[in-house]
Order: C-alpha cells, then sequence, then structure tokens
C-alpha cells in the first residue's frame, strides 16, 4: 500500500471475502457469537442467582464463562464492522488493546483451567477435607492469579510489540491483531523478542497443563481404586466436562503458539484462532450445562420460579 507509512493506523485483511459462502460463513459466525454471549452470560448469572452453586467450584466456573465473554467480545465485533462497512484499518492503540485482552484472556484461562483441575483433584481425591484444601481465600487467590499472570503477559508483549517500528506495508493478514502477525511487519531485528515470546508462551501453556496432567493422573489412580462402580461413574461425569473444555482450549492455542516457524501458515493460522476466540468460547457453557446435573437443575428452578410467578404479574396488572 502506498499510503500505509503515511497513518499509523493498520489493514486487517480478515477472515472472509464476499462470496457467497463466506456470507453464508459470515452469518454462522455471528450466530456463534451471538449463542456463545448468550450462553456465557446466562451461566454467570445462574451460578450467581442460586445459592447451591456458590461453591468454589461454581465460582471458578464464573470466571471462565467472564473470560470467554470478554474474548469474544474483543474479536468479534471488530470483525463483523470491517466485513459489513468494508473499513478494515484499526488504530494503534486499538491493536495494543486486542493484544492485551488477548493475551490477558487468553493466559488467564490457561492458569484458571489449571485452577478447575486442582478443585476437581480435591472433589474426589479428599471429599472430606474439600472446605479446608477447596477454601474460599485459596479459590479468591487462585482466580486473582490467573487474571494477574495472563495482564502481565499480556502487558508486557503489547507494549513491546507496538515499540518496535513499522516501515513496511501495514496490512495484517488477520481478522485481529495478534503479536506474532504484528512483529512480522516491523523492520527492525525482533527475533529476540519472538524468542522470548516464544517462551512465554510455551510456559503459559506448559506449566497450567502440566499442573493439569497431574491432578488428573492423580484422580484416575484413585477412581480405579475405587470399588463402587456407581462411584466410578460419578467421578468420571464430575470430571469428563473440564477435560472437554481442556483439550478444547489447549488444542488450538498449542496449535497457534507452539509450532515451528516453518510450519506456520497464515491461513491455518486464522482458522485455529477462529476456533478458539469464537468456537470454544460458545461450547464451553454447553458442556457444562448439557453434562452438570446440579447445572440443569438450577435452571430447571429458574424455568419453575419464572412460571410460577407470571400468574402474580398478571393479577398485579
Amino acid at each position: 500500500m502506498g499510503s500505509g507509512n503515511a497513518t499509523s493506523d493498520f489493514i486487517l485483511l480478515g477472515l472472509l471475502d464476499h462470496s457467497r459462502a463466506h456470507q453464508f460463513l459470515f452469518g454462522m459466525v455471528l450466530i456463534i457469537a451471538f449463542t456463545s454471549l448468550v450462553g456465557n452470560v446466562l451461566m454467570i448469572l445462574l451460578i450467581h442467582r442460586d445459592l447451591r452453586l456458590h461453591t468454589p467450584m461454581y465460582f471458578l466456573l464464573s470466571q471462565l464463562s467472564l473470560m470467554d465473554a470478554m474474548l469474544v467480545s474483543t474479536t468479534v465485533p471488530k470483525m463483523a464492522a470491517d466485513y459489513l462497512t468494508g473499513s478494515k484499518s484499526i488504530s494503534l492503540a486499538g491493536c495494543g488493546l486486542q493484544i492485551f485482552f488477548l493475551l490477558t484472556l487468553g493466559g488467564g484461562e490457561c492458569f484458571l483451567l489449571a485452577a478447575m483441575s486442582y478443585d476437581r483433584y480435591v472433589a474426589v481425591c479428599h471429599p472430606l477435607r474439600y472446605p479446608t484444601l477447596m477454601s474460599w481465600p485459596l479459590c479468591l487467590r487462585m482466580t486473582s492469579g490467573s487474571w494477574f499472570l495472563g495482564a502481565a503477559d499480556g502487558l508486557m508483549q503489547a507494549v513491546t510489540a507496538l515499540s518496535f517500528p513499522f516501515c513496511r506495508g501495514r496490512e495484517i493478514d488477520h481478522f485481529f491483531c495478534e503479536a506474532p502477525t504484528l512483529v512480522r511487519l516491523a523492520c527492525a531485528d525482533t527475533s529476540v523478542f519472538q524468542d522470548v515470546m516464544y517462551i512465554c508462551c510455551v510456559l503459559m501453556l506448559l506449566v497450567p497443563s502440566c499442573l493439569i496432567l497431574t491432578s488428573y493422573g492423580l484422580i484416575l489412580a484413585a477412581v480405579l481404586h475405587m470399588c463402587s462402580t456407581e462411584a466410578r461413574k460419578k467421578a468420571f461425569a464430575t470430571c469428563s466436562s473440564h477435560l472437554a473444555v481442556v483439550g478444547l482450549f489447549y488444542g488450538a492455542a498449542i496449535f497457534i503458539y507452539m509450532r515451528p516457524k516453518s510450519f506456520r501458515s497464515a491461513n491455518h493460522d486464522k482458522v485455529v484462532s477462529a476456533f478458539y476466540t469464537i468456537l470454544t468460547p460458545m461450547l464451553n457453557p454447553l458442556i457444562y450445562s448439557l453434562r452438570n446435573s446440579e447445572v440443569k437443575g438450577a435452571l430447571r428452578k429458574c424455568n419453575i420460579v419464572h412460571d410460577a410467578q407470571k400468574p402474580e404479574i398478571r393479577e398485579n396488572y
């Protein structure tokens, strides 16, 4: 672009064009994003309203839903506006904010999933000591620690990535600002930053994943020693939903951030990024609500209360 260097704005090339097939995909993306927002907000409200769900396990789940709702809100509105208006520019500050929020939420979710695996380990292996080993102060420290570590990583990478001079064309081959794609446009030597960024991403993924694998290894050992078949089924049902969420999130994140540079493709990165920033946040509340009897019970209770209040509302009018 000839005018690319005359402005501080970047150009997001986007994920979809205006062909008939991509218009259909755009509609599907909007439906998925809307479903994700509604599902996660509903999960947060349900946990807040039902006193039976006021436990560390469901508090961590509400934080996961909050992160997922914010993750969708960080990428989809801008992508949709660009697609509908044709204006694909994003300011330097807007790009920095997207990088910060994406890394804050993605990194925070990594550590939050590790905290949730510890919660499941205590619930299955030490149920009688659960109030002590998974106390509210510890739960709040783990939650705040997840947000803090994610925000620290996001702030560091956003500030460093935007500090480079960008003397090449300012076209970002993505539908949102992401640190790895942004630094490719820099005209300075970014090799040290890319190596540090790679190490940070590996640590942000490997440390929580090791904690998760350790927790579920101990859970599996405890389940195999259970004499009751019913107890085994209950333990597996308790943990299977969390394992499904972990598999979806970590699978996409590892594909994006831990592949060698020689195996990277812009098109593959965009598709997988859409998966973990749009599709996975929709699946999380569905997995937890469909496979969790307590959540389904709370939802039925809300419907019963709502139906019982309808005659009273009509009488008042």
